[in-house]
């Protein structure tokens, strides 16, 4: 039996039609009311071009506000949003669009090259914002509900390993998402969210999804710059921020001897493991960090870690949100705590599965609890830790070497900005680490000093045998490191200092 609740903006409108929904990075500011006028008339417009119900169609946009009353658009014409990444080669955009079975592609105007080997095969598909924008426009009758049931988005997997994935995510998904969130950071009347992480992944999109539930304005920005973010929290009450560690860095680095007002309550920090460093240091200004965990396949998150909890349990990822469950699993059963295994977890934030992907959906799901591929272990209070990537595991005399804790110390030395681990093969060992680390400006530090601090602070084995410093580590468009790239630069694709 499907499970209806009211259309979420047409509800929102009701409730707050006046209040702020989205305020852009000049200040302007525009109310739910304006956002759903805005939404319709789009959705008209899209209309006019053909889109039905159900159709999948596919968006390639940076953050702006066009994006967004597109995304609302498609809710209003009960269409799937097909999210594309930006940073995407033409080929990449190309398989998604056909595998997606996408029937329309709406694309940022400045982006059109990178349609270039879809308009090839689908040049009567796409369509930039401005045509759109000039599209005469259909009425249409405004669905009074959503199903709950219905696919709301399809976002593909990074494919750090074979073809990317679909991820099918329903308005379910994305409603307790939004809800477990709320009930575990709690809502207040004040809260505005700062977006600068992109819509079209989950971590951008969820934020979306919880202004129209809560009924709070989002600060919504194209891309992370610190000036802009600093501002944002600084000056224009910004309560909630979503970060990764990258982000997080740049901004304590910025910070100086200053600190944050009272009005911030949360720096949502996802994203993998966090160097403890950083935690530290973060702990040490009192800004109030919350790790948290989770992943497209989630919704977001879907294990955080509360208020009361962010400074005892430094480090953890948290407990899992209500009503979501958690399990650390080996190939001889349940762990015992401490004890290092798969993540497993379940839940109605949960996708539903990976579009057309019955082999990878056998793989990934055990009745109902999706195998995540992460690696972790859980306290004697249950608190989990994230180790690592599963696929990023390292081996090295059959010893495991994480390298999320390799690098967590190499960050922990003075002269260095950013460092990333992976593992080669070796004849002796069958895998030893190796290193690539990006020095601080105008800082000398050398593989020796490197050498000499983390052999008082790791064990011989999960020393890097090789330092690579280089200018900058490769990372995708939500900041998450490359681990695939480090290993083509290992053979000699990159150019490389090796000292």
């Amino acid at each position: 039996m499907l499970t209806y609740i009211a259309h979420w903006l047409e509800k929102r409108y009701d409730l707050t039609p006046d209040r702020t929904a989205i305020q852009l990075k000049d200040r302007t500011k525009i109310t739910f009311r304006q956002l759903r006028k805005d939404s319709i008339e789009m959705a008209e417009r899209l209309k006019g071009i053909g889109i039905s119900s159900y159709d999948h169609v596919a968006l390639l946009s940076k953050n702006s506000y066009e994006m967004v009353t597109i995304i609302h658009a498609l809710t209003y014409l009960q269409a799937t949003v097909v999210l594309l990444n930006t940073r995407l080669t033409s080929k990449e955009l190309l398989f998604q669009y056909e595998n997606s079975e996408s029937c329309f592609l709406i694309f940022q105007d400045d982006l059109k090259g990178k349609g270039e080997e879809i308009e090839k095969q689908h040049a009567d598909e796409m369509f930039c914002f401005s045509t759109v924008n000039q599209q005469e426009q259909v009425s249409f009758s405004i669905p009074a509900e959503i199903a709950l049931d219905d696919t709301f988005t399809i976002i593909y997997t990074s494919g750090t390993t074979g073809f990317p994935k679909g991820v099918q995510l329903t308005y379910g998904n994305h409603y307790w998402s939004a809800s477990s969130s709320a009930l575990n950071l709690g809502l207040y009347e004040n809260d505005r969210w700062l977006a600068m992480v992109p819509l079209f992944h989950v971590s951008g999109l969820s934020i979306l999804v919880r202004s129209l539930l809560y009924g709070m304005p989002v600060h919504l920005h194209e891309s992370f710059h610190v000036e802009d973010a600093q501002r944002e929290i600084m000056e224009e009450g910004v309560t909630i921020v979503s970060v990764v560690s990258v982000m997080l860095e740049q901004l304590m680095a910025d910070l100086h001897e200053k600190s944050y007002p009272e009005t911030l309550r949360c720096m949502l920090l996802g994203g993998g493991p966090a160097p403890k460093p950083l935690l530290e240091s973060c702990k040490e200004k009192n800004i109030p960090v919350f790790q948290s965990y989770g992943m497209t396949e989630t919704s977001s998150q879907i294990i955080t870690l509360s208020s009361q909890d962010a400074l005892k349990k430094l480090g953890s990822a948290g407990k899992p949100l209500f009503p979501a469950q958690l399990r650390i699993e080996q190939e001889n059963g349940i762990n015992q705590p401490y004890e290092v295994g798969e993540i497993l977890v379940k839940g109605p934030m949960v996708t539903k599965g990976y579009f057309k992907r019955e082999d990878a959906n056998e793989k990934s799901f055990d009745q109902d609890w999706l195998k995540t591929g992460d690696l972790g272990y859980l306290d004697e209070e249950g608190y989990l830790y994230v180790v690592d990537r599963r696929k990023d595991l390292i081996i090295s005399g059959g010893e495991n070497v994480y390298p999320a804790e390799i690098e967590s110390v190499l960050k922990e030395i003075e002269g260095v900005q950013d460092a990333g681990v992976v593992g080669i093969e070796d004849d002796k060992w069958g895998q030893v680490p190796v290193a690539f680390v990006v020095r601080r400006e105008n800082q000398s530090v050398t593989s020796g000093r490197i050498l000499e601090h983390i052999q008082t602070q790791l064990a011989s084995y999960k020393m890097p045998k090789r330092i690579y410093f280089v200018k900058s580590l490769p990372r995708n468009a939500s900041k998450k490191l490359l681990r695939t790239t480090l290993l083509e630069w290992t053979k000699g694709i990159h150019n490389y200092d090796e000292d």
